[in-house]
Formats: C-alpha cells, sequence, structure tokens
C-alpha cells in the first residue's frame, strides 16, 4: 500500500517517468516523458492520487471531470474517494470528439444543474491545452470551472500557467517535473 506523497514521487519515478528524445502530445520535444497510466490505473496508485487530489479540489465543488482517457480514472478515483469521506462528487468525462450517434454528447456522466461548479482534473500537464479544451465543453454545458489540479506540471517555460491565466483558471499540482526527474 502507497502511504504517503513521496513514496507515491518514487513509484512514479521508477514507473512511469523516462529521460531521452521524446515528442509530446503538444507536440513539443523533451528529454522527459512521463506515462502515468501504471500508476493511475493500478488500484493502489489511483487510491492514494484520488486522495491527494480530492485535497486540492474546490470544497464548493459538485464534480470533478477531465479529457479522455489520461483523466478517466482520475475522475473516477476522486469520484469515490470524495464519496468514502462524506464529500460527495460526481464524475464527468469529456469526450475529445462528440459522441457520432444518439445525443452526441460531449460530456459522459451524470447530467448536474446548470451553474455547477466542477474541477478538472489531469495527469500531466504541459501546455494546458487538453484541460482548457475539457473546461470548454464543460463551460459550454453550463458548468463554472475555475480550477485544474494536476499529476505533475511540467513547467515548460510558464506556458501552461500562461495558458491557464488566459482561460481564467487557477492550476494546482501534486508534483513539478523537477520533483520527479530528480528521482530518489
Amino acid at each position: 500500500m502507497i502511504e504517503t506523497r513521496e513514496e507515491l514521487r518514487k513509484i512514479i519515478y521508477d514507473k512511469c517517468y523516462k529521460h531521452g528524445d521524446f515528442t509530446l502530445s503538444s507536440g513539443q520535444k523533451s528529454e522527459h516523458y512521463i506515462n502515468l497510466k501504471p500508476i493511475t490505473l493500478s488500484g493502489a496508485g489511483l487510491e492514494i492520487i484520488s486522495i491527494l487530489m480530492l485535497a486540492m479540489v474546490d470544497k464548493e465543488c459538485a464534480a470533478v471531470a477531465g479529457l479522455t482517457l489520461g483523466a478517466d480514472p482520475l475522475v473516477s478515483g476522486t469520484a469515490l474517494i470524495g464519496t468514502l469521506h462524506e464529500r460527495p462528487l460526481d464524475a464527468l468525462i469529456v469526450r475529445k470528439k462528440a459522441k457520432g450517434h444518439g445525443t452526441g454528447a460531449w460530456i459522459e456522466g451524470p447530467e448536474l444543474p446548470k451553474g455547477s461548479k466542477v474541477t478538472v482534473l489531469e495527469d500531466v500537464i504541459t501546455t494546458g491545452g487538453s484541460s482548457i479544451e475539457a473546461v470548454k465543453r464543460l463551460r459550454d454545458a453550463g458548468y463554472i470551472v475555475e480550477r485544474v489540479v494536476a499529476i505533475v506540471d511540467r513547467q515548460v517555460d510558464g506556458e501552461a500557467d500562461i495558458n491557464m491565466a488566459a482561460a481564467h483558471l487557477e492550476m494546482f499540482s501534486l508534483y513539478d517535473l523537477r520533483e520527479i526527474s530528480n528521482g530518489l
């Protein structure tokens, strides 16, 4: 069982971090690569991540949400941990493109009243583009989104901070890239 933030950081370094020459989903080149799915898709990893993320979710939120695929376990785990700790939250998944049949929905999950507050969860933030895409869809649906919480902020030239500020969002992360890449 993973019990502390420091234990989780070490596991992320061991199982999810690679040093080399990589092209990121943003198109940027980097010598650091982090794929958090080995830990977010493990029961023990998801439990501690969800507990840590819940502590950063706006207290007035009715739900947590994120762009599929990276955020799927995060929103489900955080909603479950919230409910187990008497802080009920719903989970919303934002599609990358509208559902091709039925209602053509962009958002999956319980329908919340317009004006409900939602916090967006993300695994790794580089530019903030995926989070901002999810925020746009959620705001278009009538939800209030003011905060994004990530596991790792890559802190690339402050680009995510600039983009988040332009989108009127506050951003929090469990770790920054330096904390992860410094190893043990």
